[in-house]
């Protein structure tokens, strides 16, 4: 029997926890949005009303939503196969996909060590670094480097790569051995004290910063450099040219592992299977989840180079770590259906062929007071919202309070577009579509914006 709007809201409000949100919202306000159907680019909540979904669901619907060949994927697999672990066994469609993600990936990334999500991905890596250098001969190479703002997941390990302080202060002692750096936001690149005029001296300034920690740490203490291609927290911040190759060429020199950190940015998001691919550089791991199942199941995993995995090859060595749920029949079955829609209906090109033009429609916006910045690349794009134009001046707590809770997200929402007002460093709002998307649909988006925007600058 299908519950009434008013019978959900009553449980949701008495019983369900909400991820990263102030549970006020359902005790003390009037409820939370309840979706409840998904076709396409566009999103239904329970009383009917239809939205564009703008951000994919969070980043993971590449391939849209209602595709009926994808749950059909995922029933055939769970009538004969629902559940078996890969701890010493394996099944048909870890093996198939793990081969096929093998051929996908760049050079030498040949194993895949499957999830369940991003966060278990990256926690994946962290320990897998730490443990590859112990063989080596080296354990005292166990820190970590990565960005400012940069978001890499909540579990413990996760969590001290993560360079976003609010989110870590209430857990500390979070795992130790986490190190932040200058991350590439080219639009507040003179505050981070860059001095030169180009980007792609701005690429080398923020690449030789990481070399800078590594010196300072020592090199004989630093496992790994973990980096988004995009970086998703801050508002979609794109390397700046050279940037990757010459963090490759600091990996290289001081014995340090590149991870590229692909929760977001892999499948199809910046119009190639790996934004590593994008820009051009090799590392020596690549995590994942997301859009690899576009959400149709849950399902993350770390590809492994050659190099890492050769000490684990041969002998009693093994990596004692893993997760009930990784490499799930069903997951892993609908993520193989999933790259076949991918092939089959040129994803990856469309996104290529029409980023220019979802660009050039959300820079119209660039003529809003409260507009300062419009960045990001492929189907992967950050709008940062300023207080002054010409000084670039931000919004402090409480005006960003008001701006992006007390407004933006409601308004946003209430005009028809499902998208993210974030603060996690300056205010953005982010917009990540699923991959079928078009030029219709961005004037669509942008026409929204721009209602809300103006709207706010008003208000402001």
């Amino acid at each position: 029997m299908a519950r009434s709007e008013t019978d959900l809201q009553a449980m949701a409000r008495d019983h369900l926890w909400l991820h990263f949100a102030r549970q006020s919202s359902m005790t003390e306000g009037p409820g939370v949005p309840i979706i409840v159907k998904g076709e396409g680019h566009h999103i239904w909540d329970a009383s009917g009303k239809k939205y564009i979904d703008g951000l994919s669901g969070l980043f993971v619907v590449a391939a849209g939503h209602g595709r009926a060949r994808l749950a059909q994927a995922a029933a055939r697999q769970a009538e004969e196969l629902a559940f078996f672990p890969i701890w010493s066994y394996a099944h048909p469609s870890a093996i198939e996909l793990a081969d096929r993600l093998a051929h996908l990936a760049p050079g030498d990334l040949n194993r895949v060590f499957f999830s369940t999500g991003g966060g278990e991905a990256v926690e994946t890596a962290f320990k897998l670094a730490k443990q590859y250098w112990r063989l080596q001969g080296k354990p005292t190479k166990h820190k970590v480097i990565s960005r400012f703002v940069a978001y890499h997941g909540t579990p413990q390990g996760a969590l001290a790569i993560t360079g976003l302080p609010a989110m870590k202060s209430m857990f500390e002692p979070v795992t130790p051995g986490g190190f932040r750096v200058p991350n590439t936001n080219w639009y507040r690149a003179a505050e981070q004290g860059f001095t030169g005029t180009t980007p792609e001296e701005y690429g080398r300034w923020a690449a030789d910063r990481i070399e800078e920690a590594i010196l300072f740490e020592g090199a004989d203490t630093v496992a790994a450099v973990f980096l988004e291609p995009v970086q998703n927290s801050g508002g979609c911040f794109p390397p700046p040219p050279g940037y990757f190759q010459r963090v490759r060429e600091i990996c290289d020199r001081h014995d340090v592992l590149l991870v590229s950190d692909e929760v977001i940015c892999a499948f199809g998001r910046l119009g190639e299977y790996f934004g590593a691919d994008r820009y051009g550089y090799q590392p020596d791991m690549i995590t994942f989840a997301k859009a690899v199942t576009s959400g149709y199941a849950p399902l993350g995993g770390t590809i492994i180079s050659d190099r890492i995995h050769e000490p684990f090859s041969h002998g009693t060595t093994s990596f004692p770590h893993g997760y009930t749920f990784g490499g799930h029949p069903v997951s892993t079955a609908v993520a193989l259906e999933n790259l076949d829609i991918f092939e089959e209906e040129g994803l990856l090109q469309n996104v290529r062929d029409n980023s220019p033009v979802f660009r050039s429609t959300l820079e119209r916006l660039l003529d809003l007071p409260i507009v300062g910045d419009v960045r990001g690349d492929g189907y992967f794009f950050g709008i940062e919202l300023v207080k002054h134009k010409a000084t670039k001046t931000t919004f402090d707590d409480d005006e960003s309070e008001r701006l992006l809770r007390g407004f933006l997200s409601k308004a946003l929402f209430d005009a028809g577009l499902y998208c993210r007002a974030d603060d996690r460093g300056d205010p953005v709002i982010q917009l990540a579509p699923p991959l079928t998307m078009g030029p219709a649909e961005f004037d669509e988006i942008e026409g929204i914006l721009r209602t809300v925007l103006t709207e706010a600058s008003a208000q402001l």
